[in-house]
């Protein structure tokens, strides 16, 4: 048997237990791996079912556009389905997506154009505001709209939901899904509550993000909003597929606790999974107490680790946002261990000749160079001689002729593993600012000496 293109393969995909991370959570814990779908998401069957209805309708024809404001996911749906059925994809994303979504999506051939996250949605830099000129712009074009378009919710009515009622013969108590569109965790959790009322369905949200208040209040706070970093759940307006009344609670998650317990699935579970599922499961763990030995719980992992490598399963990313303990040296403790003494630099307009003398005094083999008080370049041993060598009338010549690029600058944060691989031929040092704001030296002796000490 065989199929006859790649969409035909989307769904059916396998409900797995969880063992390990899980421990102490009560009931029998089960994820639907939606990264067996072609696009390694859940969003390949809304994409699909979108496309369809809009085919039918006549909305889109022959050799259009789609145009579509996404995180990735829903993108690499649409744009596999596009190559399909022979349509041309331009999508608008946000600067705080994985460069791992955007590379993905590019490969499928779309155009990709990349705005800022920080922006109200209605100002016309916003994802959604492109998406929505463009599609006025461009001729022959359709914009999904996977947040208001109602295919979204039907498309997991139609399928993610009945999958879920066969795979656990209808013994499911509680569906478990992080909340980005709304249409995963209504349309699945609308047909679930259809077979069984009693079946419970809880919001996986994250602070920055509207929906927990709204549910619990009825009221749209402003002051709720702000930037997070989790992937693909929550939202700061209120998308028509999101439907309030099949949800029961909606819990939020910490940016830090999704990120580690994403890390912890792969670790754990050996399942590579993107962020919302390690929301999700810490959402789920929060709630623990809500849950029974015999209850039956259905947890949604939404998409797939390879489009967070630079991200959650990046140690330097990680430690960046002061999500990972010090279990490794880091230029921070690296400084604790080093003797604390004055940096030594020389201004730029100072001469070569006093470079060489301050060297040879400091006993010093590279100083960083500044402009009015800013490193602006260094000035090496090597640079020296090689100039020299060249031209010796240079002696004179200010040290700004022949200074080369800075030291590189290096967090606290950064860990031993960064800091070693920055120091090279070219570099024997990194220069790190410290919590009071003064600039240190750290050298390939002072890494050693972390070490040994």
């Amino acid at each position: 048997m065989w199929y006859n293109n790649i969409l035909e393969t989307i769904g059916n995909t396998p409900l797995v237990k969880l063992n390990t991370i899980t421990k102490g959570v009560p009931g029998t814990i089960l994820a639907k791996i939606e990264t067996t779908n072609p696009g390694n998401s859940i969003k390949d069957r809304m994409a699909v079912k979108m496309i369809e209805d809009a085919e039918k309708s006549g909305k889109l024809k022959p050799g259009g556009t789609i145009i579509e404001g996404t995180s990735g996911n829903t993108g690499m749906g649409l744009a596999m389905a596009a190559i399909i059925k022979g349509y041309k994809c331009i999508f608008t994303t946000t600067d705080k997506q994985s460069k791992e979504k955007v590379d993905a999506l590019r490969a499928f051939g779309a155009e990709v154009i990349v705005c800022p996250t920080n922006v109200e949605p209605e100002d016309p830099r916003s994802y959604y505001s492109v998406s929505s000129r463009l599609e006025r712009e461009v001729p022959n074009s359709w914009k999904p709209n996977q947040y208001d378009n109602l295919a979204n919710s039907q498309a997991h009515y139609e399928s993610t939901g009945p999958e879920i009622w066969e795979q656990t013969e209808g013994k499911i108590t509680h569906l478990v899904v992080g909340v980005g569109t709304g249409g995963t965790i209504s349309g699945t959790g609308k047909y679930l509550k259809e077979k069984n009322p009693n079946i419970k369905v809880w919001g996986i949200d994250t602070y920055g993000s509207v929906f927990k208040k709204y549910k619990e209040t009825g009221i749209f706070d402003k002051d709720e909003i702000y930037p997070y970093i989790t992937e693909g759940i929550g939202e700061d307006f209120l998308p028509a597929n999101v439907n309030f009344d099949v949800i029961d609670l909606f819990e939020k998650v910490t940016d830090k606790d999704a990120a580690l317990m994403t890390r912890d699935i792969a670790r754990k579970e050996g399942i590579f999974v993107g962020n919302s599922a390690g929301a999700a499961i810490g959402g789920l763990i929060q709630l623990k107490d809500k849950l029974k030995p015999e209850d039956i719980v259905v947890v949604i992992f939404h998409d797939h680790g390879s489009r967070y490598m630079g991200k959650m399963y990046n140690e330097d990313w990680l430690r960046e946002r002061g999500f990972l303990q010090d279990e490794k040296l880091t230029a921070k403790s690296i400084l604790a261990k080093k003797d604390s003494t004055e940096i030594v630099t020389l201004d730029a307009t100072k001469s070569v000749l006093e470079a060489i003398n301050t060297i040879k005094s400091m006993n010093i083999s590279q100083i960083p160079v500044t402009q009015q008080g800013m490193i602006v370049g260094k000035i090496a041993e090597s640079d020296i001689l090689t100039a020299l060598l060249e031209n010796p009338g240079l002696k004179s010549a200010p040290i700004s002729e022949i200074m080369t690029a800075t030291f590189p600058f290096v967090d606290l944060n950064t860990s031993i593993d960064k800091i070693s691989s920055l120091i090279n031929k070219e570099n024997s040092a990194v220069l790190v600012e410290d919590e009071s704001g003064k600039i240190e030296i750290i050298t390939q002796y002072d890494i050693i000496n972390a070490i040994s000490g």
